[in-house]
This record gives C-alpha cells, sequence and structure tokens, in this order.
C-alpha cells in the first residue's frame, strides 16, 4: 500500500478549512498519525483556521505518538478557539487524557461540560475502566442512564476491555440483548472472549452458537477458550468445524492450540499443531515462533526449540530472546541461557526485566558469582530499571552464589518488597548456614504486611535440618501450627525431613502419619530418615507400604533404600531391590545405585564379588568406587584384590590427597613399605596436603567446628576437662553394672 502524503498547499489550489479536514481525517483513519500532525502545520502556514472537526484527530495522533505536550496544547487552543462544549472534542479530550493515566484531568473535562451525549459519558466509562476503578465506571453508567442517555455498543466495548467478574459480565450481557446490541459482531466476539476469560467456556460457546454472523475472531475466541481449559478434543473439533464452514484458520487460531500443548506437556499434540501450521502455508511471526519455542521448551525439547530460534529469519524481538533464555533456565540448560542473553545483547536487543530475571536465575543455577555480577553491571551501564521480581531475582542470585553482603545490599536498597522479596533474603542466609540471621530475618517479615508462606518455612526446616538445629526446628513447628497453615505437603515433608536429621524419628513418623497425602519426596524423607539412622529393617517396611500406595518408584527412592540396605547390613534385600528396579519399574540403574550395591557387598566382606560386580558394571573407571572396594580389602585383609584394585587408582593419578592416603593406608596394612612411600612422595611432587577430619555441633543456632588433633578451639582445655570428667563417670557406671549384680540375678 502507498503511503499517503501530507497535505500541502501545492497539492490544493484554494485552501479551506473543510478541504484540510478532509485530509486530516482520511489521515487519521489509515493510521498515518505522522502525516496528521504535518498536514495540519501546513493548516497552520497558510493562515486556515481549524475549527471543530479538526481536532479530535489532531487529539488522536497525539496519543497513539505518545505526545502529551502537543495534546496540552491542542487542549489550550480548544479553549482559546471556544470549542470546548463540543461533545466530540471533549470525548476525543477525556480519551486522551484517559490514555496517559490521567483520570482526574479526565473527569474535569466531562464535569464542565453543560450538555452530554453519549460520546463523553462513554470515554468517562472507558476511562474509569482502563484504570481499573470499575465500581466508578458503573456508577457512571448508572448516571448516565438515569439521565436518559442510552448506551452504545462501543459503551459496553469499553466496560469489557477491563471487566473480568462473572456477575458483572452478566450484567453487560443483559443490557446487549435488552438494546438490541446482539447483531454487533465485534461486541459479541468481545462478549465471547471475556466469557472465556472468566473460565465459563460453555456459556461462551452457548453465545458463539446464537451468533447470527461470525468472523475467523468468533472462532479463535472459542479455540483459545477450550485452549485455556486444557479441552483439546474440543479444539480439534472447533478446527474441523472452522474449515466445514469455509473459515480459514489464521496465525491466531494456532497460538492458544499450540500454548495448550505445552500446558499439558503434550509434546505429540504441539508437533502436529506445528505440521498444521507449515501445511496451512501461514507465515510464521514472532507470536507463532515464540509460542512454539515455549511449547518445544516446556516438553523438554531442547533441540526443536533451538532449531525454531535460529531458522527466525527476521530480526527476533524481546520475547522471542526471553522465551528461549527462560526455558533453557527451566530445562537446567543455564550455561546456554547465558550464551544467548549475551548474542542477545550482542544484537542490540534491550532485554526486558523478565529477560533479566530468568538470566540472573541462570547464574544463580551455576553459582556463578562472575557472570552474576557482570549481569548486573550491564543493568547499571544501561540504566535498566528492574520491577520488584527481576530484584528479588538479583537478592536470590547473589545469596546462591554465597555473596550474602551483596544479596543484603540489594534488598535494603528496595523501594518496595513483596513475599517473594522476603523469601529470597530469608532462605539465603538459611541455605548458606546463617540460621540465626535466617531467624531475625524471619521475625522482621512478621512485622511487615508480608505474611510467611510455606516457601518461607521449608526453607528455614531446610536449615535447621541442615545443621542439626531441632529446638529451632520445633519452634518453627510450633509457629507453623499456630499459623494455621497446614495441611501443607511441602511443609509437612519439610518437618519429616528435618526431624529426621536431627534424629528424632518418633516425631518424623508423626509428623508423617498425619499428612492427609503423602508424594514420592514425602516418602523419600521418611525411608531416607530410617536408613541413615541405623533403622534398616524399618526402612525396608516403609518402602513396602510406600508401594502399596500405588505412587510409582523413581531413581531416588531407589538410591535411598539401597543405601539403607548398606548401611545396615542387609545384603540379600539389597540385591533384591537392585534387580527389581530394572525387571519390575523400568527404571534404568545410574552410577549411584551400582554405587550402593559395591558398597553393600564391600561392607558385608565379599570384597571378590564387590569387585567382579565393578568390573562387569562399570563402563569407565570410579575413584570413589575403587576406593570403597580397597577399604573392605584392608578390613578383611584381601591383599590379591587390593594390590589390583590399588594399581588401577595409581593408573587413574588421583588429584586428591584422600585417595593417597587411603591407598598408604591400604599399603601399609599389606605391610608394603615401599608402596606406602611411594604414594607419600607421589602425594609431595603434587603438593597434595589432606584435609584434616571435622565435625560440627549447633547450639543456639551457632554452630561449633571440631578439626582432628587440634587445640586451636578457644576453650580447647575447659572441653577437655569436662570430656575427662564424662569419660571417668562413664568408666565408673560400666564397672558397676559389671560388679553389682542385679536382684534378679541376684
Amino acid at each position: 500500500m502507498s503511503r499517503s502524503k501530507p497535505f500541502s498547499l501545492n497539492s490544493l489550489s484554494s485552501a479551506t478549512t473543510k478541504s484540510y479536514n478532509a485530509i486530516i481525517n482520511r489521515l487519521s483513519s489509515e493510521g498515518a498519525f505522522s502525516d496528521v500532525l504535518l498536514t495540519y502545520s501546513s493548516m497552520l502556514s497558510t493562515d486556515t483556521p481549524p475549527d471543530a472537526h479538526t481536532f479530535p484527530s489532531l487529539l488522536k495522533a497525539c496519543t497513539y505518538l505518545d505526545l502529551f505536550s502537543h495534546g496540552l496544547s491542542f487542549h489550550q487552543r480548544v479553549i482559546v478557539d471556544g470549542y470546548s462544549s463540543d461533545a466530540y472534542i471533549a470525548s476525543s479530550l477525556i480519551s486522551f487524557y484517559s490514555k496517559f493515566g490521567h483520570t482526574q484531568t479526565a473527569r474535569k473535562v466531562f464535569d464542565r461540560m453543560t450538555e452530554r451525549n453519549v460520546f463523553p459519558w462513554t470515554a468517562m466509562i472507558g476511562c474509569y475502566t482502563r484504570a481499573g476503578e470499575l465500581d466508578v465506571a458503573f456508577s457512571m453508567y448508572d448516571m448516565m442512564r438515569h439521565q436518559g442517555v442510552h448506551p452504545n455498543p462501543v459503551t459496553v466495548l469499553g466496560f469489557l476491555s477491563g471487566v473480568l467478574e462473572l456477575v458483572r459480565l452478566q450484567c453487560l450481557h443483559a443490557c446487549v440483548i435488552r438494546y438490541g446490541f446482539g447483531s454487533d459482531l465485534a461486541l459479541a466476539n468481545s462478549l465471547l472472549n471475556v466469557y472465556c476469560k472468566c473460565g465459563r467456556v460453555e456459556d461462551a460457546h452457548v453465545l458463539f452458537e446464537l451468533m447470527e454472523e461470525r468472523d475467523v475472531i468468533s472462532w479463535n475466541s472459542l479455540v483459545a477458550g477450550y485452549a485455556q481449559v486444557g479441552n483439546i478434543r474440543e479444539v480439534m473439533q472447533i478446527l474441523i468445524r472452522m474449515k466445514t464452514n469455509g473459515i480459514e484458520p489464521d496465525e491466531q487460531t494456532f497460538v492458544p492450540f499450540v500454548s495448550a500443548a505445552a500446558m499439558q506437556n503434550e509434546l505429540r499434540l504441539g508437533k502436529l499443531v506445528h505440521g498444521h501450521i507449515l501445511r496451512a502455508g501461514l507465515d510464521l511471526n514472532s507470536n507463532i515462533e515464540t509460542s512454539l519455542i515455549g511449547m518445544y521448551l516446556k516438553c523438554r525439547n531442547v533441540s526443536s526449540a533451538f532449531r525454531i530460534f535460529e531458522g527466525v529469519m527476521h530480526n527476533k524481538d524481546v520475547f522471542t530472546w526471553s522465551a528461549m533464555i527462560s526455558g533453557l533456565v527451566q530445562n537446567e540448560c543455564a550455561d546456554m541461557a547465558i550464551a544467548i542473553f549475551r548474542r542477545m545483547v550482542k544484537s542490540k536487543v534491550m532485554p526486558s526485566t523478565a529477560t533479566i530475571s530468568s538470566v540472573l536465575a541462570a547464574c544463580a543455577e551455576l553459582g556463578s558469582f562472575s557472570q552474576g555480577a557482570s549481569v548486573h553491571g550491564y543493568i547499571l551501564r544501561q540504566r535498566i530499571k528492574l520491577d520488584v521480581p527481576s530484584q528479588n531475582s538479583l537478592v536470590t542470585m547473589y545469596a546462591k552464589c554465597g555473596h550474602l553482603e551483596q544479596s543484603c545490599s540489594v534488598f535494603d536498597r528496595m523501594s518496595s518488597r513483596d513475599r517473594v522479596s522476603w523469601n529470597a533474603i530469608v532462605s539465603g542466609h538459611a541455605q548458606n548456614g546463617h540460621l540465626c540471621k535466617a531467624l531475625l530475618l524471619f521475625n522482621e517479615m512478621r512485622e511487615t504486611v508480608q505474611r510467611p508462606d510455606s516457601i518461607t518455612f521449608v526453607s528455614l526446616l531446610q536449615a535447621c535440618a541442615a545443621i542439626g538445629a531441632l529446638h529451632q526446628g520445633k519452634w518453627i513447628h510450633s509457629f507453623v501450627t499456630r499459623s494455621c497453615l497446614g495441611p501443607c505437603i511441602s511443609i509437612d515433608t519439610a518437618l519429616v525431613d528435618m526431624y529426621s536429621k536431627c534424629g528424632d524419628l518418633g516425631s518424623a513418623q508423626k509428623c508423617f502419619d498425619r499428612m492427609p497425602q503423602q508424594d514420592l519426596v514425602s516418602w523419600s524423607s521418611i525411608i531416607a530418615g530410617y536408613g541413615s539412622h541405623g533403622k534398616g529393617e524399618t526402612a525396608l517396611r516403609m518402602y513396602n507400604e510406600f508401594l502399596l500406595s500405588g505412587i510409582r518408584p523413581n531413581h531416588v527412592i531407589y538410591l535411598l533404600i539401597l543405601s539403607a540396605c548398606s548401611h545396615n547390613g542387609l545384603v540379600s534385600q539389597g540385591l533384591s531391590l537392585f534387580h527389581s528396579m530394572t525387571k519390575d519399574w523400568g527404571i534404568e540403574p545410574r552410577l549411584q545405585h551400582r554405587a550402593c550395591v559395591v558398597d553393600l557387598l564391600s561392607r558385608a566382606g565379599r570384597v571378590e564379588e564387590a569387585y567382579d560386580f565393578y568390573k562387569r558394571t562399570f563402563l569407565e573407571p570410579s575413584m570413589d568406587v575403587l576406593g570403597m572396594i580397597l577399604d573392605a580389602c584392608r578390613k578383611t585383609g584381601n591383599v590379591e584384590i587390593g594390590d589390583i584394585v590399588g594399581r588401577e587408582i595409581v593408573k587413574l593419578k588421583p588429584e586428591n590427597a584422600e585417595n593417597y592416603v587411603q591407598l598408604s593406608h591400604s599399603y601399609a596394612s599389606m605391610k608394603k613399605w615401599d608402596g606406602v612411600g611411594e604414594v607419600w612422595n607421589q602425594m609431595k611432587s603434587l603438593h597434595l596436603k589432606k584435609q584434616p577430619g571435622w565435625s560440627f555441633i549447633e547450639l543456639n543456632g551457632t554452630i561449633t567446628t571440631f578439626f582432628t588433633h587440634h587445640s586451636s578451639h578457644p576453650q580447647f582445655e575447659e572441653i577437655m576437662l569436662v570430656l575427662k570428667f564424662l569419660g571417668a563417670k562413664m568408666t565408673k557406671l560400666d564397672i558397676h553394672d559389671i560388679i553389682i549384680p542385679s536382684e534378679e540375678e541376684g
């Protein structure tokens, strides 16, 4: 289409206001708003005066071109020329101020009108609707009817742009029927769309069937409605009906269909829709491409998403880049997400706050402080104004990278915080082992309007579990109970995990039994608790109960139950479970499962079987697994296999000092002193030094660490005195129990 030219003196021999208005109105209807203003400039240069028919198009141009100051100038000219009372101009002024968010100014224009027809009322109702003040908009509608002014279809359309409540929608639908607007296609389509947004797809379908006329927008609205609720079968039926009725689907028909496939993780369906789009010969615009990329990534088909992304021939917009980056993060491809972000920056596309949030999440996933700080630096250099969600991502990124000082700095500078902000800073401290500070921040959070939720409590309970802080864990449990947050499966599971890891298996079992329903993670927590505290038989019993619940086991729960068997000497049960993985459930054993079997056999002294299993099932050598076998050889005195395993470890040239120390101890037990010397010399040549063994205790939220053969603790002498005193008392108690028989024996 050829672009319209602005009117000038050269285009007409005799320029009049009417002829200028005709050109201005034509340009406005064609969307050539810059030319509208240029033509008006020509009009002024010829001393042709504007009239009441000139200003509505000028104000509309200012609205679309985001020229607020120009619009103010036109308003002043309207006042000077005495056109303020003109209903059409007043309506244009109300719409102008409304679009720029100046609702109060729009209302002043409305209130100063001496006479009002339906147009200013419609403009004012639309103004309040766009501002989210629906109560005021409906009040204006009642006032309009009270003054005897009847609405028109545009009045109802203004309402529908902001209504999402079914009762109000039904009132507007009744208004449409009462005033006979049912045949207005645009209005019917809008009603159809809002019914779908309110989740009343069946009502939308009834309306659709009653429509006298339908266009592709009508069909697309119904497709979007059924796709939104995941009714794929009905969507397919509508597509068939479209073709039967001679309506060709367009790009907008398939976008919600693709989104529905993504929502349900239906890769096969998504590919089917993609094929339909290609066969229909539709242009893959940015909207469809972004939807397809999002669908493939949601269905974890990264390669197909990349093919579409790389095949985008036109300039990729911010939505396409953002869909790719966020999808890669969700698919645990954080390094690729950061690489795509770098390409986005090089292509001079300004990222949105959603893009920033995704790339910061990628940095957090990798624990890469340098890359996260680099992104933060880019934000500051580009003067990107971050919203609350992106600031929350920044807080989380620094916390997950272990830089709490920077995390707190970002948090403290936030002008407004939501619940996610508080959860980010509380969980950040909790995950980094600063339980006391996390609890202090938790108390600060309680003093604000933000109420702690399940995420807050889960992060605190996980911190208590990590350091064995049973007292604090019980306090949080008490607070959860008082807050009436239950039942919540994530909190209940965290409680089971916390009590299990703190050694209070009785409380863990009680929490587990009180759960209205258990999921895979809940069962995993209780089984792991029993397994790690020497209750192997109980762990097996719980596993059998788990199977009866009907939940399908996964590789994690198998790893936990195999570990329980290994640590409790349940060899035959462990081997049986390992074989059932593939036989009964089709789960391919991973390296960790195979390592558990080696550990199981090694702990039971069945070294030959352990080594044979290792040679059969490990295609690549594993230093840690060989170390298990080597320890078992030392304990059982199996010199032959110990020597073979020792040589294999030496061939692997370990870079860990612990491996060399283990090898040295093994050679010493076999009295191979040359081997001991060789191992120590190799350690020295590699400048390796074994870290001393250590343990810790938690007391009142403070963690105290103890190292083997270290006397650097400030209270070392007092601790040693108490230990000697307790040792002496324990010795006396043992002697007393041996010497003095019980009354039954006496």
